[in-house]
């Protein structure tokens, strides 16, 4: 008698160890894993021109593992619950597995294929592989979601421990007969114009690759991280932020990959658990949080009155932001690096945002907006969160009067020029004391550094004291409505 067979339905958990749903499908018998590409069903945030890229390449990775272990991926369009029901048909597969996403259309999504999936007679199961602690199970004293991060990640660290994460197969089984699959490239999920050069010189995406970068940052950029995470001219992140979006690693690896590091050097609990870079693991937990307990947010700011708020409409202006020609440079270098790479170091990122609503007065939603079609690490709950903290109007919001001086945060972050050398050329031959602020330099020094303003590289698209001004009376009325 054959083996019953089970569909791996996978979806941004493209990894074999550590994957919940890959042991329940192999423990159960022979495993047919297939990708359903459906992205009208995540609309209006379906997956952007720079994570489809790496989508692309992180599924060519997948299956090319997989054929390691006697297995292959099997690729079909949506819609999803006739894909998985045509599937179950052609395999006489009786079980269907998954790992939980929690984005709002997702959650819809997948309790209807559940359900349908159950009424046909087919197991429906779904298992938490992309979280410490999933959304429902965090909540404060009085029974309600958490909206400030401090009292949240306090709260995560008095939970139990996480699991250890699970094992790879060593063999996958595979069905007596294999259904028929689109090639990859049938997606079209590479961009037709060649503009991914810079992504593919940047980032090689993969499981192998993700365990790698772990590997890399726990010996070489741990111990200074807390110093050296908000210095964009130097390797002080772990630029993990896009394997964890397409689940290339799990949470899990990365908190028992710390714990282990730190027993090996010998390093007290305290050492790791309270350090900054859990704090951010954390963070990333506090936006699906937010995200699961307050599905409008991404297009609506959690704070009602910001609702009014009286945002501007200057398309040429964002346009500018867009470019990275706003003529304030670490905003400029910020911009183009997201374009080249589709990765934008977190502290510029704020920058960044802090100028498009602050300075430009320009809607968050424009910003989030271009990041989610710019960046390959384009989380939903995280790249609400972080532009609703930005403009003020989120969860544990930054204070409306909190506006980064562009000049003076390139001074402090990027303090020798290197990152604006970097990505803004022009600038390359200007002394650090003018790097920041070319706009200031006199003319000879300009001259003699090869910079023209106006023609070489933009004069400043406003003055920055008199946005400043503006934005914090704009802000100072939503406060006083508020209040």
């Amino acid at each position: 008698m054959n083996a019953p067979v089970a569909i791996l339905w996978l979806r941004q958990d493209f990894r074999l160890a550590d994957n919940p749903a890959l042991e329940a499908a192999v423990n159960y018998g022979a495993v047919v894993p297939v990708f359903i590409f459906a992205p009208d069903e995540e609309a209006p945030w379906q997956p952007g021109g720079a994570a489809n890229w790496w989508l692309h390449q992180s599924l060519r990775s997948l299956d090319t593992q997989l054929r390691e272990l006697g297995s292959r991926l099997v690729i079909r369009r949506g819609p999803t619950l006739e894909a998985l029901s045509t599937l179950a048909k052609e395999t006489g597969a009786t079980a269907v597995f998954w790992n939980r996403r929690y984005e709002p259309a997702v959650i819809a999504r997948d309790a209807k294929v559940k359900a349908a999936l159950h009424g046909d007679g087919v197991k429906a199961e779904s298992f938490n592989a992309g979280l410490l602690h999933e959304p429902w199970t965090i909540r404060n004293q009085s029974g309600k979601p958490f909206q400030v991060f401090t009292p949240f990640w306090k709260h995560c660290l008095h939970e139990p421990d996480p699991a250890a994460p699970l094992t790879a197969p060593k063999k996958i089984p595979a069905p007596v007969k294999w259904p028929k699959s689109l090639a990859l490239d049938e997606l079209e999920l590479e961009p037709k114009i060649n503009w991914s050069e810079g992504m593919r010189a940047a980032w090689q995406p993969g499981e192998a690759d993700a365990a790698e970068n772990l590997k890399k940052f726990l010996t070489q950029a741990f111990n200074v991280y807390s110093e050296q995470r908000n210095r964009p001219d130097v390797v002080g992140t772990s630029r993990l932020s896009p394997h964890l979006h397409f689940g290339e690693i799990s949470p899990r690896q990365i908190w028992h990959g710390l714990r282990a590091m730190a027993v090996k050097r010998g390093l007290p609990t305290a050492s790791w658990r309270n350090s900054q870079f859990l704090a951010e693991v954390c963070w990333r937990e506090f936006a699906h949080h937010l995200l699961f307990y307050f599905p409008h947010t991404p297009t609506e700011p959690l704070r009602p009155q910001f609702g009014k708020f009286a945002w501007r409409k200057d398309a040429a202006q964002l346009r500018v932001w867009q470019r990275g020609q706003t003529g304030y440079p670490i905003v400029d270098a910020g911009m183009r690096e997201s374009w080249t790479t589709g990765w934008m170091h977190n502290r510029v990122r704020m920058i960044v945002a802090s100028f498009l609503v602050k300075d430009l007065l320009l809607p968050w939603q424009d910003g989030a907006r271009w990041f989610w079609d710019t960046l390959v690490d384009a989380d939903l709950a995280q790249n609400t969160l972080g532009w609703q903290w930005t403009a003020g109007c989120g969860a544990d919001a930054a204070p409306y009067f909190r506006i980064f001086n562009p000049v003076s945060q390139g001074e402090k972050f990027d303090p020798h020029g290197d990152y604006v050398r970097r990505w803004c050329p022009e600038l390359a031959n200007l002394a650090g004391k003018w790097i920041h602020q070319p706009h200031t330099a006199p003319p000879e020094i300009l001259r003699a550094a090869g910079v023209e303003l106006g023609r070489t590289y933009p004069k400043p698209v406003v003055d920055h004291a008199a946005a400043r001004a503006a934005a914090l009376q704009a802000f100072a009325r939503i406060k006083s409505v508020a209040s």
